[in-house]
């Protein structure tokens, strides 16, 4: 996004961490559920997910609370949003 001279802000949700009602409204406009947007691989994963049988609130609610849950970078841009990995998905924003 740089080296095409788009202006972006960066936050860091492992250190910033999101709050539900802004974790529900990136996910809304990337068009995706919360189970799309978690990493598996994490050891909170194991702990606080795996063979739990949670509904989309009670995830978000441990993707807020673990933010390694989620998966990374999401890119938002005015009412859409991507996860971009790979790169390519900021394609969808006009990117």
């Amino acid at each position: 996004m740089t080296e095409k001279g788009v202006q972006f802000e960066t936050i860091d949700y492992t250190k910033e961490p999101l709050s539900a009602v802004t974790l529900k409204r990136l996910l809304h406009a990337a068009g995706i559920g919360p189970r799309d947007a978690l990493r598996t691989n994490e050891a909170a994963h194991k702990q606080y997910v795996a063979g739990k049988d949670l509904n989309d609130d009670e995830l978000i609610s441990v993707m807020v609370a673990h933010p390694e849950l989620i998966q990374r970078p999401i890119v938002a841009c005015g009412d859409k949003a991507v996860l971009a990995r790979p790169a390519e998905n900021l394609k969808k924003l006009g990117l």
